[in-house]
């Protein structure tokens, strides 16, 4: 089961990763946000900050469809993400391992060529554990 410190741990040891100031977190590379805490809409009430549900960026629609059929007791989206590429991942649902490579992969998606290349031409900086 992962958690919100699991995910700062691997975002932090991935290229450039900066961490945007929040309630929970929010992790940006190259000024583009690829996993942040799941601001949740409360009609009526301010929203809430979950930490335990990362907001993912997952590239396109189709990889969001697949995640989301594939998985649904993993992953959701609301209507406030209609047509953007990110998914809700519900963090106690996955292992370490698991969240290593979605974390591993919205990097991969938003960070400039160079940084991929040199993330893949040298050894796991996340150094998966399960």
């Amino acid at each position: 089961m992962a958690d919100d410190d699991d995910v700062r741990r691997l975002a932090l040891a991935l290229p450039q990763v900066v961490e945007v100031d929040s309630e929970g977190f929010d992790f940006r590379v190259a000024d583009k946000g690829f996993v942040w805490s799941y601001p949740e809409r409360r009609p009526g009430t301010s929203r809430l900050i979950r930490t335990d549900v990362a907001v993912l960026y997952v590239g396109d629609e189709a990889e969001k469809q697949a995640l989301l059929l594939g998985e649904p007791e993993v992953f959701f989206t609301t209507p406030a993400y209609h047509g953007l590429p990110l998914v809700m991942l519900r963090l106690a649902q996955v292992d370490v391992d698991r969240l290593t490579e979605l974390v591993t992969d919205a990097w991969r998606m938003r960070a400039p060529e160079p940084l991929v290349n040199d993330l893949d031409d040298g050894t796991d900086p996340a150094g998966a554990t399960g």
